[in-house]
């Protein structure tokens, strides 16, 4: 493990190898920084203290958001890290003396978004979700639909809707389908989650022309975690036959910390087996799935009242993931559609194999049938006002650093 001059705790999700980026907001400004240990590295002050000898690179690292640094590709990512883990160092050329003008204690911070959401799509990419999904809407029947198997079925959400960790969420309103086969116009009742995890693009593609899947690192400059929430009841009145709208747009929250590709390379692993297999654009010559341990914990308003902690009432990994990014990368511009710096791609809810590992309430309650019994001793089939739900994420190994994500959370408000 590297050694910085700012001490580390042990088992932070933030060591040296880490450093993930996040925008916070200054007395002059918002602020990039980057996560060590418990503090931020302020690196739009340390650009402004003539720390970055390139002057393009230094201007990216003062803008208000990370779409400039993403825009200027894959060798400016490297050459940023590999300075930022040199200012860092135990040998670092800052002084012990300005040392401290460079930190911010995380815990102090107000994150904002990091950067500015260009565009949004959310896939529907976990084997296991589909299967169940499949299961509960359509019992009885095949749960897959034909093309499931055959490429990444998503669909373009709203980006104007993705917010950031902390954002409360308030209760959507819509049209559901009532007893009488009649639609009413009312708050949802089926409140969901979505445990999932985002890409964020960097440098664009020219209209008409693919990003081949072998060329998918150039394109993609990291992780964060996403919880894209969903009004069930909502969603199935309105869905056929152009798919999910106003039942997913109200809200997506991503984690404020945006965790590199370098970064995760200690985790690469191979992907589940894909049969039949993938058409060859959608055949990648290297593994693209990640060893990422998720966790969805709820805190309800009388947890809250007893000074309880939330409770864990699901545990899954990215790992699962039937299509990954590159794939869906590849397939999202495979008819010559562009992207952009900022751009975010959702990996769609990820649930692993059995009911503990499932990543959305729909799955964890079979649609409201099997509540969850929770040691407060409540229940749930679908969020209550009041209700808090944190998604965490972190890789973990022995002789590996460990690293994190943060966490995103959102709290349920009543329907205004």
């Amino acid at each position: 493990m590297a050694e910085s001059w700012f001490p580390v705790p042990a088992g932070s999700g933030f060591p040296l190898e880490n450093l993930p980026y996040g925008v916070f907001s200054a007395s002059d400004g918002a602020h990039i920084g980057v996560a060590i240990g418990d503090v931020i590295f302020d690196v739009h002050a340390a650009s402004r203290a003539g720390l970055f000898s390139d002057s393009t690179l230094s201007d990216a690292l003062r803008a208000a958001s990370l779409n400039e640094l993403l825009g200027l590709g894959r060798k400016a990512w490297a050459d940023v890290r590999s300075r930022l883990q040199e200012l860092l160092a135990s040998s670092s050329p800052i002084a012990s003396e300005d040392r401290a003008n460079f930190i911010v204690s995380r815990d102090s911070a107000r994150m904002v978004m990091p950067f500015e959401v260009r565009d949004y799509v959310d896939f529907y990419s976990s084997l296991e979700h589909a299967t169940n999904l499949g299961k509960i809407m359509r019992p009885g029947t095949e749960p897959l639909l034909p093309n499931w198997r055959r490429l990444p079925v998503g669909y373009h959400g709203r980006a104007g809707t993705v917010v950031v960790d902390g954002t409360p969420v308030v209760r959507p309103r819509g049209q559901i389908k009532q007893e009488n086969g009649e639609p009413e116009f009312a708050p949802t009742a089926m409140l969901d989650i979505e445990l999932e995890v985002g890409f964020v693009t960097g440098r664009g593609n020219a209209l008409g022309e693919p990003v081949p899947i072998d060329r998918a690192r150039e394109h993609i400059f990291g992780l964060v975690l996403v919880n894209d929430w969903s009004a069930r009841d909502i969603q199935a009145w309105e869905y056929q036959p152009l798919g999910p709208f106003l039942g997913k747009s109200f809200a997506t929250s991503i984690s404020a910390w945006v965790v590199t590709l370098d970064a995760l390379e200690p985790y690469r692993t191979a992907p589940p087996k894909q049969d039949p297999a993938p058409l060859p654009y959608l055949h990648a010559a290297q593994d693209w799935n990640y060893d990422i341990a998720l966790e969805i914990a709820l805190r309800t308003e009388k947890m809250r009242g007893e000074s309880a902690e939330g409770e864990v009432i699901s545990r899954s990994n990215f790992k699962y993931l039937y299509w990954s990014m590159a794939q869906q990368l590849a397939h999202a511009t495979s008819n010559g559609a562009t992207i952009s710096p900022g751009d975010l791609f959702a990996s769609g809810t990820i649930s692993g194999p059995d009911a503990a590992s499932y990543g959305s309430l729909i799955e964890l309650t079979w649609r409201g049938t099997k509540p969850l019994k929770l040691a407060s001793g409540e229940e749930r089939r679908f969020l209550e006002d009041g209700d808090e739900v944190t998604l965490t994420g972190y890789c973990e190994a022995a002789g590996k650093p460990r690293i994190g994500f943060g966490e995103v959370r959102g709290k349920i408000l009543p329907p205004r």
